[in-house]
């Protein structure tokens, strides 16, 4: 199947088992390129519904202290373009499964060349793209582009986004719809905002089908636990990257952060 297919078919398990698709971000070259490529397939072996391949960028404009210094040691360490999709291409080799979207500016996207680097992701085994500085507006070359070559498209929206416009950024989504649970940049949080459950419902009426997943400040059992009944899916990456750190970037440690995600969600199964 193609990537949107498989995007679209891990939602699917995921609702069939009654709970949301667990997504987790790892900047590739974090904290080297041979040690992501082992953690990510690690994160995969847990439980992992869905991957997201940070692709290291100077002017990180979104991302939050924990992911800046992350790739920012990944950029010193020579990381570029084309070691992301090297490190996809591994992955599939190594019998990775799931699917692996790669999370980047457009920038690089655009150094590369849009058919290039569509081309080249696809050959690699990348199936979505997710480009959080590309507004609605000026989307609509890569997400066409994207939707040929098969890979699934993710555009973000925020909570502040009027209904009207939602609908509108949620109707590109060949993937899911990535909804941000705060106006700022990424990064854990002890406490989710106390309207981040209404948001969720009013995204996902305003998404009409497609599935909405919520990112930005994820880090805790009980996270989950009180969002899994609204989301189509759970977006975790400056916590894993914090334990990550924290553990010497130890695959048990973080594998074992996944499985008590997994294990955090009340079953919705009847």
């Amino acid at each position: 199947m193609n990537g949107i297919e498989a995007v679209r078919e891990a939602f699917r398990r995921a609702r069939g088992q009654g709970r949301p698709a667990l997504i987790f971000y790892w900047p590739v070259g974090y904290p080297d390129l041979e040690a992501s490529i082992r953690i990510v397939a690690a994160l995969a072996q847990a439980g992992a519904d869905l991957i997201e391949l940070g692709l290291p960028f100077s002017d990180p404009l979104a991302d939050g202290p924990v992911i800046q210094r992350a790739t920012q040691r990944a950029l010193e360490g020579g990381v570029r373009t084309p070691h992301v999709l090297e490190a996809a291409a591994r992955l599939r080799a190594m019998g990775v499964r799931v699917p692996l979207c790669v999370m980047t500016y457009i920038n690089p996207v655009m150094a590369w060349g849009i058919s290039r680097f569509l081309a080249e992701a696809v050959q690699a085994g990348v199936h979505g793209l997710i480009v959080p500085d590309l507004p609605l507006e000026e989307a609509e070359e890569l997400q066409v582009a994207a939707g040929a070559a098969g890979l699934a498209w993710v555009p973000l929206a925020a909570p502040t986004t009027p209904d009207e416009r939602l609908a509108r950024i949620a109707a590109t989504a060949t993937g899911f719809l990535y909804l941000v649970s705060v106006t700022g940049i990424t990064g854990a949080r002890d406490q989710l905002p106390a309207d981040v459950l209404r948001h969720l419902r009013r995204a996902r009426r305003a998404a009409n089908g497609v599935p909405v997943a919520l990112g930005f400040g994820i880090s805790r059992p009980e996270h989950v636990r009180a969002l899994a009944s609204e989301a189509d899916g759970l977006i975790i990456g400056s916590a894993l990257i914090r334990l990550g750190e924290a553990s010497g970037f130890d695959e048990e440690a973080l594998s074992a952060f996944v499985r008590a995600l997994r294990e955090a969600i009340p079953s919705f199964v009847e």
